[in-house]
């Protein structure tokens, strides 16, 4: 009997030992995978019309393709605002609706960090606070429709930790190099874009290193990389633009299903 034991135990030991190093290859070799997804950051804020454009009709296509299987998408609502003096007082480009809008978008990315999940609630409260006065009524209406929770954004903005977010969002804003000129910014793996923004998923297929490259890659990237740029005009909310410029004006109008 005490042999039986003793061959069973040594029997255990045997198959750890095969066993673990299987286990181990196995995870050392999906870690790389995952770290060569490319990073995509946004630098934006609320209410500028150009941003919401580009949320709705061009970020989307990460999620719309496989895109997503290769990129780490960050939203970054701050853009343009500015914090001035020692109480670091927030003042927004579009004033205190604004500042509202980036604080509730700053808590729905705390509330739920999927990147999918902030993302679609982002793009519905863009769209519907550049239709409505109300922009308190706009990110409801979309909790309403999408099914999400309400209680995490008013916890996260009433107790304060929605300003503290934004303070966050402001020193690394303020710390890009080179600095954002204008909104809507995108970085991929750290690179500014700058004007060449709308190109955004041919850097990210070039960018990326991994062995399978996405459809969206091999049936898009070269030729979008080609003819946005020649194609498209570049709008954007520029930094130190005065709500009431001529420019902002224009910009209420372009495209017209995003007048504010």
């Amino acid at each position: 009997m005490a042999s039986y034991h003793l061959l069973s135990f040594v029997f255990s030991i045997l198959l750890f030992i095969f066993i673990s190093p299987s286990l181990s290859f196995n995870n050392a070799a999906a870690a790389p995978v995952k770290s060569q997804n490319v990073k995509v950051s946004l630098y934006y804020e609320s209410l500028c019309p150009y941003c919401a454009n580009f949320i709705e009709n061009q970020l989307v296509k990460v999620f719309n393709t496989d895109l997503i299987t290769i990129v780490n998408l960050r939203l970054v609502p701050y853009g343009n605002t500015q914090t001035i003096g020692p109480d670091k007082t927030i003042i927004c480009q579009h004033g205190d609706k604004e500042c509202y809008l980036n604080t509730i978008h700053a808590c729905a990315i705390k509330a739920w960090p999927d990147e999918k999940m902030h993302f679609k609630l982002i793009q519905c409260i863009e769209g519907e606070a550049s239709q409505s006065e109300q922009a308190e009524a706009a990110w409801r209406k979309c909790c309403d429709v999408l099914r999400f929770s309400e209680e995490p954004i008013d916890t996260c903005y009433e107790s304060g930790e929605g300003r503290k977010l934004i303070l966050k969002y402001a020193n690394e804003t303020d710390g890009l190099k080179p600095p954002h000129r204008f909104v809507p910014w995108v970085t991929v793996n750290d690179l500014a874009l700058a004007e060449d923004f709308q190109n955004f998923i041919a850097y990210v297929c070039k960018a990326y290193k991994g062995k399978d490259l996405p459809n969206a890659c091999r049936s898009r990237w070269q030729l979008q990389r080609s003819t946005v740029k020649e194609t498209s005009v570049l709008r954007v909310c520029y930094e130190g633009e005065p709500r009431e410029s001529k420019a902002f004006a224009a910009a209420k109008k372009v495209p017209k299903s995003l007048e504010t």
